[in-house]
């Protein structure tokens, strides 16, 4: 409580000082304090997201003007995020780095990385796919108002309802800025056009009372004591309405959208094949790694990584008695194992969510050797809605509210159990929740005497780097040792390796789908359909799955280091909490603070 009332706090005095002559200064000009920039940077942007306002929950009520809002998604509204970016760059560099301490220009280092790489992008600004079939807006927004706004009290409750009316508002400007990619020729894959047409069908095709924004809005009101059944009854009738008059409607237009660009979306081809598609993917390497990587040099090190990973997952494999075929249908045949699978039944998906908690739970009681600041948020273990299952990927992590009231959440897909064998459990509980993902963000977010901004500033090598190395991190204390759960942090880690190879064969070396699906198959012992959503993940997002095993390597490598340099003054501890307690980072600037902790050692 004591962060949330003081970044209120922060918030009331911006407000005061733009109504005062200096608060004009402060926001329209260059702020006579590099922090009162940085809170004018977090603020502006912020305030132009009132989806990511409420997901935060940084705001008491009485400062509450965006929950009533959806995010603005036009064209107009990009132009202008993107001239503020610019804005704030050119701001940034007026300011004297060499004036600041270690923290402040580890603080200025940070964000001046970050906006040079978003400010780099500007040619390729429309070359992305805002629906898609694994994170597009078009489920994205039932997935906020369903898991994101809170609904606890009678206000809350028409605020939703507001908000379900506001859909096809969002729609519009969405339709507007895809009707401007495919001027550009940007156009999505044939299958991803394929699959989100199913998923908005299925989605709108349902009566109002069966829609999830109905059914879990009809949930949340049963838990708010002070809503009468009358009350209840009719904000129920209204939601009703609003999915019918609203929403479906919203999603209709969308889909007569997607249906009129079907026949234009001919090819499941990469990065390429957009406009001046080989520097785009380039720029999408650089952004996502954090580094200067090639895509050759990604490609490279990738085929390093799947022959050495490989050749451990033989051993094990041999053990087992298996010698013959490949590495991936040798892990499937284990995977297909009865005995590995939990049957798809409800019954048998609540007791796959059950163990998965059992698994942090237990590793969260055994890491006092490893850490000694530990995030004071929770973390829960639910199941990915069932609108989104088909093409959402195996799990994913949700990070907490800043003010406490909603936990961390690893949400795991349940459209399949068996997709998720037994033996290779611990090891996603341990990448999505603890000590990974969970770890990593939640204490990002308690993070005393920074700018706000590095508490929630995204760099996706570091994150992704560190839930991958939280995996090895695990084994290495003495969890999941056993040789099948072994063999699950291998085939994920392998996953990984293969996404390095993968991800630049399909956007700089042009590789088919069904190429890159078949060297994941034979090479990952992850099933088919795992697979498939891992490649057209791909296909969506260039670049992105890069990040992981170049975060992870990096890691170890600076943990290495560390050792080899520091000798009996290496203490694991306290390089987590070089690694955690800064905030994300590029690689680069993660190895700069790494390198002069280990100075300071040495001279301890």
């Amino acid at each position: 409580m004591k962060r949330f009332a003081k970044w209120t706090l922060g918030l009331l005095a911006i407000a005061i000082l733009v109504v005062a002559g200096i608060g004009a200064h402060t926001w329209y000009f260059k702020p006579l304090s590099i922090d009162w920039f940085y809170g004018r940077v977090f603020a502006s942007f912020a305030f132009d997201s009132p989806e990511m306002l409420s997901s935060m929950r940084l705001l008491p009520p009485a400062l509450d003007f965006h929950s009533t809002k959806l995010d603005d998604v036009s064209p107009a509204h990009d132009d202008k995020v993107f001239n503020d970016l610019k804005n704030a760059l050119t701001t940034l560099k007026r300011y004297d780095r060499a004036a600041l301490d270690r923290e402040g220009q580890l603080s200025y280092d940070t964000l001046a990385f970050f906006l040079q790489s978003q400010v780099d992008g500007e040619p390729y600004r429309w070359h992305d796919f805002p629906v898609n079939q694994m994170f597009g807006v078009q489920s994205a927004t039932p997935n906020f108002l369903i898991q994101t706004h809170q609904v606890t009290n009678l206000e809350e409750a028409n605020n939703y309802i507001t908000r379900l009316n506001k859909i096809p508002l969002k729609f519009d400007q969405l339709i507007e800025s895809l009707k401007l990619r495919e001027a550009k020729g940007v156009i999505p894959p044939r299958f991803a056009v394929e699959k989100v047409l199913l998923q908005m069908q299925d989605f709108s095709a349902k009566p109002a009372k069966e829609n999830a924004l109905y059914i879990s809005f009809d949930e949340k009101l049963g838990k708010v004591a002070t809503i009468d059944s009358a009350t209840r009854a009719r904000l129920l009738a209204q939601a009703e309405q609003a999915i019918g008059a609203s929403v479906t409607p919203a999603y209709q237009k969308l889909i007569a959208y997607f249906t009129a660009l079907q026949p234009k979306a001919t090819r499941n081809n990469g990065a390429w094949s957009l406009p001046n598609g080989d520097n785009y993917y380039a720029w999408c390497v650089r952004k996502h790694t954090t580094t200067d990587m090639t895509p050759q040099q990604v490609h490279e090190v990738g085929l390093a990584e799947v022959a050495r990973v490989s050749s451990e997952m033989e051993a094990i494999l041999k053990d087992q008695g298996l010698t013959s075929g490949t590495v991936g249908a040798r892990v499937q045949q284990l995977a297909k194992d009865p005995a590995q699978q939990y049957p798809n039944t409800p019954e048998g998906k609540k007791a796959m969510l059950a163990r998965y908690q059992e698994i942090l739970d237990e590793i969260n009681q055994g890491l006092a050797g490893a850490f000694d600041v530990r995030p004071k948020l929770g973390v829960e273990v639910r199941a990915i809605p069932e609108f989104s299952q088909a093409t959402a990927p195996g799990a994913y992590y949700d990070s907490g509210s800043f003010d406490g009231t909603r936990p961390g959440v690893f949400y795991a897909n349940m459209r399949a159990p068996g997709e998720t064998p037994k033996f290779a459990m611990r090891t996603l509980a341990y990448h999505e929740g603890i000590p990974g993902h969970h770890f990593q963000v939640a204490i990002a977010q308690e993070l005393q005497n920074v700018p706000f901004f590095r508490r929630v500033i995204p760099f996706t090598a570091y994150a992704e780097g560190w839930a991958l190395y939280s995996e090895r991190l695990a084994y290495e204390l003495g969890y999941g040792r056993a040789p099948l759960d072994t063999l699950g942090r291998l085939r994920d880690e392998m996953m990984r390796a293969t996404r390095l190879v993968v991800d630049s064969g399909i956007h700089y070396k042009h590789w088919t789908r069904e190429q890159a699906i078949t060297y994941m198959m034979d090479n990952t012992g992850m099933s088919e359909g795992d697979v498939t959503a891992e490649v057209e993940r791909y296909f969506v997002d260039p670049g992105q799955a890069l990040a992981y095993k170049t975060g992870m390597l990096k890691i170890l490598a600076l943990r290495e280091h560390a050792r080899q340099v520091l000798g009996d003054r290496f203490d694991l501890k306290q390089f987590h909490n070089e690694v955690l307690t800064h905030g994300a980072l590029p690689l680069t600037l993660l190895e700069g603070v790494v390198n002069e902790w280990i100075e300071k050692r040495k001279k301890a």
